[in-house]
């Protein structure tokens, strides 16, 4: 990294979960990748003083604000990174893109189609003034995900005609574990669907490049509420025996089946409640030479199937996605020594680094998200209509 280089000078909102693993991607990145511009953390709100300067403090953030209309304001800031519940999305995003700020906003968009179409609008303006929008669907920066794409793209697959895509987690399957925001609609828009299930749609519609035309679905709520306060452990915990609980206002688990825009089917499924599986991200899509299919929990593998081998030697082959021709992976460690889940979260940032600066669109933007907040919708509209089908308006 060359001295001169220009800054970057971030402002993020919200520090938790989120804002941590962002903050080691805006620390990082320049380290290990030959960046235009050097990001800089110049400042990160939060509600409560005294966290927010602790979080500060751990992460290598400059200073801190109480109030994240102060980052927007200041003229020392040229990003707002937004990790926050989607209920303040919004306000914050449309704000800073106002103000001249681009904006990094975590997943799903908005909590609702309407303020996503919000969003996407006034996005789409300041683009046209040079200032640039980006929503973190990080999985598109996972290696072996970004090589799937490639294989897609390259037509090693053929016509699409399965998509397979299955997020799994069982951090809420305990009945006792603590109510959190995650649990409450107003607050998240939605519980697994939203949560975990718009990375698996985004996923779909990028890999394929074609869009989900409509769905059926069903979702269900195992656990109607949960103790108010106790222990948090990363995103459950335990709830104190004695505490009053509280109303779960969104899905335990969602599943349903789509149509795609190219003629592919596709079945989906999202849910915080299967025991044994801690982050299996998995997606497989079937054509008419070959396939692919990928699982999180081995995030270094790729499975790839080709349809012209030998009959004889046909097979789903182990594609270790750690070589340096693999895609962001030359930068790091050597061959054969694998990558984590931060890491994807530094290829975001390189991404939007080098789009910012030349002067291009980051993607995912706020169009793409949109899209996927359109499938969102039509997800829970389906579920709540006794699973009749809903095409994606």
């Amino acid at each position: 990294m060359a001295e001169n280089t220009p800054r970057l000078r971030i402002g993020m909102v919200g520090y938790a979960f989120m804002g941590a693993v962002h903050s080691h991607a805006w620390r990082t990145a320049h380290r290990f990748f030959d960046l235009p511009l050097t990001p800089e953390l110049t400042a990160v709100a939060g509600r409560n003083l005294a966290a927010v300067t602790a979080a500060a403090e751990r992460q290598g953030w400059k200073s801190v604000e109480t109030d994240w209309r102060r980052l927007v304001e200041r003229d020392d800031i040229d990003l707002i990174d937004i990790c926050t519940p989607g209920n303040t999305h919004r306000e914050i995003a449309i704000a800073a893109l106002q103000a001249g700020k681009h904006v990094l906003c975590e997943k799903p968009l908005a909590n609702t189609v309407e303020e996503a179409e919000e969003m996407a609008d006034v996005a789409r303006a300041a683009a046209a003034n040079g200032v640039f929008a980006m929503c973190g669907f990080t999985y598109r920066r996972t290696p072996a995900l970004t090589l799937a794409k490639r294989f897609v793209d390259e037509g090693r697959l053929g016509e699409i005609r399965h998509v397979r895509a299955q997020y799994l987690q069982d951090w809420l399957s305990d009945a006792d574990a603590p109510l959190t925001w995650r649990m409450d609609k107003a607050k998240a828009g939605s519980g697994a669907l939203g949560d975990i299930g718009a990375h698996s749609i985004d996923t779909a519609q990028w890999i394929t490049g074609s869009d989900i035309a409509g769905v059926s679905a069903i979702m269900k709520t195992f656990v109607g509420e949960r103790p108010v306060g106790g222990d948090l452990v990363g995103l459950g915990g335990k709830g104190a025996s004695d505490a009053e609980k509280g109303p779960v206002t969104v899905d335990d688990a969602t599943a349903f089946t789509a149509r795609f825009d190219n003629g592919a089917i596709g079945v989906f499924e999202a849910t915080r409640f299967a025991l044994g599986r801690k982050n299996a991200m998995r997606i497989e899509v079937n054509g008419s030479m070959g396939a692919i299919a990928f699982d999180f929990e081995e995030s270094n593998v790729l499975q790839y199937f080709d349809g012209s081998d030998d009959q004889a030697a046909q097979g789903f082959r182990r594609i270790i996605v750690t070589e340096p021709v693999h895609p962001y992976v030359g930068n790091w460690w050597p061959a054969g020594h694998g990558l984590g889940y931060e890491h994807g979260f530094t290829h975001q940032v390189v991404d939007l680094v080098n789009a910012i600066s030349a002067g291009e669109q980051p993607r995912p933007s706020f169009d793409d998200a949109l899209r996927v907040q359109r499938v969102l919708a039509a997800v829970e509209a389906s579920a709540g209509d006794r699973s009749t089908w809903h095409a994606i308006s």
